[in-house]
């Protein structure tokens, strides 16, 4: 009992830990697993004893005979479940080709590559070299999201570290699945055949049931024959039934299939979708709590001594200075990337829970039957999978900055609100070269934004989730833009300085319209306009104008003529050089104003003007 409780309590210790330094939670949760581990075992316990013993003498321990790797698959499958749900394929309209190619291209790399290297440094046999390779294909999101978190980057970059991370981690246990069952397998000639066999088993089944089973809980959540209060932990059920039954028939195919079954439900629109989310993530968070701990105090001293050389410091240089960057640029050469772009992805790639799960799950199983070189798999890997955590973690942010990817100005607007009148701004500020994510607890309004090609979250104006949301790294001004003057102000006191360095503003509300003398500072477009003035614009004209500014004093005239017709809002000023700077309702200061300058507005047309209609 006592070391049940402690895991879970060392666990959530490590994760707050993690979130107060704002590293990955993989890094102290692998530490603390190693010191009441092997560590413990050695120097710190008089009798030799680990703190935490997972499994002792093969039949004892907290979790005896082949519970743990139970355990560990059916904690994994929720996971890569959880990941599935936030894929989104709004996301990955400019950057999909690059996504394909990175876990197919650069996983095959990674593959022949690491293997190559792991067998001449390291003389292991081509079998294990390559069972190796196969497991540190996978990065994963659990420990690349918090490192993106924290970097200010464009969206095509963290989208693509994202969906790899999230994408790649079924490829890669496939793939050591498939060098698993060549090492497993004594069948002679018929190993080829045999690895092809269980390769089309695992593909087959695993979509098949990801995708079958997704729209059969989809169907069964809409029809609402599950009260919401059963809705999480039933959605829990249906994910480790897939899994299971997956795996039933088709050995190891259940990963795929709850990384299918999440991809299709989180791309459903599913009203419930945020629920599910919420719960899976923090299900997530203790089972990787527990997981790594467990996992990484079942590594025994001896087998810590076994890497304590420098052909691991070389097999780890030769990964993350040549194998890594060889695959990427392979897989983005012709896309639209940069130069520095390639070389930032190149550098960031940590190992994650995946790799080390199954790992240990193989490592063991292969040590246990005699095979030589099994007992350097589980070291190496953790080697890999701490190294490349504690590199990305410490370095990325610098390494940004150092290539120039670091956006030193995010110039992205977030907009509180999808309705009618933001939908058409931020079509407009899209079309005019602005990343523009608009945010709504309607899913009404979110699904007509994103029609219009425009990214849109459903989201609680009052949850934390949208802090940790690395889609708005590139996000620098805020404009709340609800009917909801209270949400409204809620935005730009909680939101401001992180999504507002550069600009926060909210619409006036009636009150402050009506009254000449309180006019906030943050107020947008106008003084004389609030939600219901336009609303209204919007709906009797739902066009965006552009006029040319002569001067100063023409810009006065026209921001004057804007007071006294109702039908006209003013909103920006397009300077020449093709920039946007939002008009804010206590602004009257346009000192700044040149020929070649347009006022862009709301309303019916004021002269000679450009027309950007929704």
């Amino acid at each position: 009992m006592l070391e049940l409780g402690g895991i879970i309590i060392l666990g959530i210790l490590a994760q707050w830990v993690a979130w107060k330094l704002k590293i990955p939670a993989i890094l102290p949760l692998i530490l603390i697993g190693l010191l009441v581990g092997p560590i413990a075992a050695e120097f710190l316990s008089e009798d030799g004893t680990k703190w935490i013993e997972p499994i002792w003498n093969g039949e004892e321990g907290l979790f005896p005979g082949e519970s743990l790797f139970y355990f560990v698959s059916l904690a994994i499958s929720i996971i890569l479940f959880e990941g599935g749900l936030t894929l989104k394929m709004s996301e990955i309209k400019n950057v999909g080709p690059v996504i394909t190619k990175l876990i197919s291209l650069g996983s095959l790399v990674t593959f022949f590559g690491a293997g190559v290297a792991a067998h001449y440094i390291f003389g292991l046999t081509w079998e294990i070299s390559y069972l190796f390779s196969g497991l540190i294909i996978v990065t994963g999101p659990t420990v690349i999201t918090p490192i993106l978190r924290n970097i200010p980057l464009k969206k095509d970059i963290s989208t693509v570290l994202k969906w790899e991370g999230i994408l790649i981690d079924p490829i890669g246990a496939l793939v050591a699945v498939l060098v698993f069952e060549f090492i497993s397998v004594d069948a002679g000639g018929e190993f080829t055949k045999t690895a092809l066999i269980e390769f089309g088993k695992i593909v087959l089944f695993g979509a098949t049931f990801g995708f079958t089973f997704a729209h059969a809980m989809n169907f069964i959540i809409n029809k609402k024959w599950v009260p919401h209060y059963l809705l999480n932990v039933f959605a829990l059920a249906a994910v480790l039934g897939v899994f299971v039954l997956s795996d039933a028939f088709a050995h190891e195919s259940g990963l795929l299939a709850v990384v299918v079954m999440g991809m299709v439900l989180g791309n459903s629109n599913s009203p419930y979708l945020k629920d599910l989310l919420y719960f899976k993530e923090s299900l997530s968070v203790l089972l990787i709590s527990i997981l790594f701990i467990l996992l990484a105090a079942n590594i025994n001293y001896s087998e810590l001594l076994l890497i304590y050389n420098w052909e691991t410091v070389a097999l780890f240089a030769v990964i993350i200075l040549i194998v890594r960057p060889v695959g990427v640029f392979l897989s983005t050469h012709g896309s639209k990337l940069k130069f520095n772009e390639k070389l930032f992805i190149s550098w960031v790639g940590p190992r994650g829970i995946v790799a080390a799960g199954i790992a240990s799950l193989f490592g063991l199983k292969l040590a246990s039957k005699g095979i030589t070189g099994a007992e350097y798999i589980t070291p190496l890997v953790f080697v890999i999978v701490l190294g490349t955590v504690l590199l990305n973690a410490t370095t990325a942010r610098l390494f940004a900055k150092l290539v120039g990817v670091f956006l030193t100005q995010s110039n992205g607007i977030l907009i509180v609100g999808a309705s009618k009148t933001s939908r058409l701004i931020g079509h407009y500020l899209e079309s005019h070269g602005r990343h523009v994510v608009l945010i709504d607890s309607n899913q009404n309004n979110i699904n007509k934004a994103k029609d219009l090609g425009l990214d849109a979250l459903n989201a609680n104006i009052y949850s934390e989730t949208l802090t940790d949301n690395i889609e708005l790294n590139d996000v620098g001004y805020l404009m709340a833009l609800t009917g909801n003057n209270d949400i409204n102000k809620y935005a730009i006191t909680k939101f401001s300085k992180q999504f507002g360095e550069n600009g926060a503003f909210r619409l006036v509300s009636t009150e402050e319209m009506l009254d000449e003398n309180n006019n906030p500072h943050e107020g947008l477009f106008s003084h004389t306009d609030d939600f219901t003035t336009l609303s209204e614009v919007t709906r009797k004209f739902p066009s965006i104008q552009e006029i040319e500014i002569i001067d100063k004093d023409h810009l006065l005239d026209l921001i004057n003529t804007t007071i006294k017709d109702k039908d006209i809002i003013p909103l920006f000023i397009k300077d020449e050089e093709g920039e946007l700077h939002i008009i804010s309702s206590y602004n009257t200061n346009f000192e700044d104003i040149e020929e070649g300058s347009y006022l862009v507005y709301l309303g019916k047309p004021l002269d000679v003007e450009k027309v950007d209609t929704v």
